[in-house]
């Protein structure tokens, strides 16, 4: 069975797009630790037009992050199809990860997005806050499920409001996480 074209954000204001956002709810990934709470990206606009990513989590009370880049896949392109690197594990950085990274939905405000990738393997909701209304989490996961998700598999991150600060908790230093996670712990 062919699935159809998977619909992206046009003419997305990369700008606009930069800042924290809160990960609401994702698929399950073996790149995030199974426990992890307060999950959130940061994105910073680097001078020669790619981004800085820099996703944290928040396991035992530990943060634990990874940094990477972002740039568009294709610089012609008009949609919001952007390729992610990380180097995993992130204190070593020999082994490139790279991922898609689509903007399925964003309103108009840039408040909350639902970001997919072309295999369907990986969804996650976004949103500026630590909480979102439950109306607009139905309506993305309606879009998602529209897309050919399978949004059984959505898993809501705990968040915490306020948020903690990442330089006010003990880091994990070693990239444990990371390890874990790769290896299904």
């Amino acid at each position: 069975m062919s699935q159809k074209t998977m619909e992206v954000v046009k003419n997305l204001d990369i700008k606009r797009y930069m800042g924290r956002w809160y990960e609401i709810a994702s698929f399950p990934s073996r790149f995030q630790p199974r426990n992890g709470v307060n999950t959130r990206a940061t994105y910073t606009l680097n001078e020669d037009g790619t981004v800085h990513v820099l996703n944290e989590t928040f396991t035992d009370g530990k943060r634990g992050f990874i940094e990477g880049t972002a740039d568009k896949a294709d610089p012609q392109s008009d949609e919001a199809k952007l390729k992610v690197k990380f180097y995993v594990p992130p204190f070593l950085p020999i082994i490139p990860i790279v991922g898609d990274y689509w903007v399925l939905h964003l309103d108009d405000d840039y408040q909350y997005a639902l970001i997919g990738q072309p295999s369907r393997n990986y969804l996650w909701v976004l949103c500026r806050q630590t909480h979102m209304d439950d109306e607009i989490y139905n309506q993305l996961v309606q879009k998602a499920k529209d897309e050919g998700y399978d949004v059984s598999k959505l898993h809501k991150t705990p968040q915490s409001d306020p948020p903690p600060e990442g330089d006010d908790t003990p880091k994990d230093t070693k990239g444990i996480w990371w390890i874990k996670s790769l290896l299904g712990m």
